[in-house]
């Protein structure tokens, strides 16, 4: 009897594991902002319009905005604010890409 109702108890909080995960949060407008973000930064540092000094800040902001993300979704629910405030950041750091792409510095690249 103990065995069934072991195995009921395991089942229940299987169940609520996927059903929370099934549930979490998400955010798929920011996704694509980030992943496109971070395709520019990697083509910029292989043409060389970005240095290794602006990659890593770039980077760094694009890391933030991660955490900020992560912090986000932490308690389960991404509020309108919080997408509108995520969105905000990844639109400044889109912008930061674009200056740093398009400023005077140059890398030479090897043939």
């Amino acid at each position: 009897m103990k065995f069934k109702g072991l195995i009921s108890a395991l089942a229940l909080v299987v169940s609520s594991a996927v059903f929370a995960q099934a549930n979490a949060p998400v955010t798929p407008v920011l996704d694509q902002k980030q992943a496109n973000q971070q395709q520019r930064i990697d083509q910029g540092v292989a043409s060389g319009q970005l240095n290794k000094r602006e990659a890593r800040r770039l980077q760094a902001r694009e890391d933030k905005l991660a955490a900020q993300e992560a912090a986000a979704k932490s308690d389960g629910v991404v509020t309108k604010k919080e997408r509108v405030r995520l969105n905000a950041e990844a639109n400044r750091d889109s912008r930061a890409i674009y200056r740093q792409k398009h400023d005077r510095q140059k890398v030479k690249v090897a043939p």
